[in-house]
């Protein structure tokens, strides 16, 4: 099992600012944008097979603006505590 972050363990040791953040969350994923932007992903990630099937791929946004099949892992990894970018 990896190590918790900074942030993680912040909102395990604090209930309050948890459900403050988990609040603005539902609120922000609910979005008209949002869902639009979920939706199509689900539509691609459907498309191209990967949807629901364990293959642990994700459909991921390249800097062109293009979609293409990337491990799950990595898609979402890019930019997060470390800041290591992963070019495509």
């Amino acid at each position: 099992m990896a190590a918790k972050s900074k942030s993680a363990k912040y909102y395990a040791s604090n209930p309050k600012a948890r459900a403050k953040k988990a609040k603005y969350d539902k609120k922000y994923h609910s979005t008209p944008s949002r869902r639009k932007y979920r939706s199509g992903l689900n539509k691609a990630n459907r498309k191209a097979g990967t949807y629901g099937n364990g293959d642990g791929k994700d459909m991921s946004h390249t800097k062109r603006g293009t979609l293409v099949r990337e491990s799950a892992s990595k898609n979402r990894a890019r930019n997060g505590a470390n800041r290591k970018s992963t070019k495509k």
